[in-house]
């Protein structure tokens, strides 16, 4: 008996000092979607971002608040309908869907001033001020869009963009990387620059881009930046990105497992010091 209850002593002290289990809610566009939506990726993706830092930080469980193809403006407008709720760390990774939309990026002031959802800082306001009525003392991460090469949707050719090496509508996709960063500066908010980091440069993204040399009709493939000077049929040529061409995106835009790996081990570093 005497060591039968020795036994459950150390048990019941063990247990004591089990670490609180905590919740995240991952808000974003459809990078974050689509870790619970493989299949909308060809089968190309076996593990999103998600997954990939909840599997090295077994004590987090997430709730995904990926929303396909919405922008800032989108979640802002949204925020009091999309069933979020009191958790101890929110995590907000939007902005790509912005620059292509060719929403204005707007000024450090719109977020200040709170100005509203007219522009991307006025965008964030609203959705920190949200997360900060959810839970006063929520950790919360701010995620940069990450630079992007020319995407081609798998699915549907006719969907497509070009890649953050241009500007669209007078604005480069870094302005909205930098309009992150200084919010998260203004908030002493902590800040997962993608956009910068050297892992996920642009001419990483793809190994190459499959295309019909104008000149002779024949598939080669370009690597960045040559690619970009290659004109793309969506109605008559291949998909440009075979299995070959899938590094660290598999389309050009969304990331592949080696690309959501990158963006896990990122945030992973960053949720260590909630623990």
């Amino acid at each position: 008996m005497k060591k039968t209850g020795i036994i459950l002593l150390a048990i019941c002290l063990l247990s004591s000092f089990k670490p609180r289990e905590l919740t995240w809610i991952a808000i974003g566009d459809s990078i974050t979607y689509l870790n619970n939506h493989l299949d909308e990726t060809g089968n190309r993706v076996s593990k999103g971002y998600l997954t990939g830092v909840t599997e090295q930080l077994p004590g987090i469980h997430y709730i995904n608040q990926g929303h396909n193809g919405w922008t800032a403006g989108n979640i802002a407008r949204q925020i009091d309908s999309l069933g979020l709720v009191k958790a101890d760390i929110y995590s907000v990774f939007l902005g790509t869907n912005d620059w292509w939309a060719g929403r204005q990026v707007g000024t450090l002031n719109d977020y200040k001033e709170n100005t509203g959802n007219t522009t991307v800082y006025g965008s964030f306001r609203i959705i920190i001020e949200k997360l900060h009525t959810l839970n006063s003392t929520a950790k919360i991460v701010l995620i940069t869009p990450m630079q992007r090469n020319d995407f081609v949707y798998f699915f549907d050719h006719n969907n497509n963009a070009y890649g953050s090496y241009k500007a669209k509508n007078g604005q480069t996709l870094e302005q909205f990387a930098n309009a992150v960063d200084s919010i998260g500066q203004y908030e002493k908010i902590p800040v997962v620059d993608l956009y910068h980091n050297s892992a996920l440069k642009i001419n990483k993204l793809v190994n190459f881009k499959r295309l019909k040399d104008p000149n002779t009709g024949t598939y080669h493939d370009y690597s960045f930046p040559q690619s970009t000077a290659i004109p793309f049929n969506a109605k008559t040529d291949e998909y440009p990105y075979p299995e070959k061409a899938v590094n660290l995106t598999y389309d050009g835009l969304h990331p592949s497992d080696k690309g959501n790996a990158v963006i896990a081990k990122c945030l992973v570093r960053e949720f260590r010091k909630f623990k």
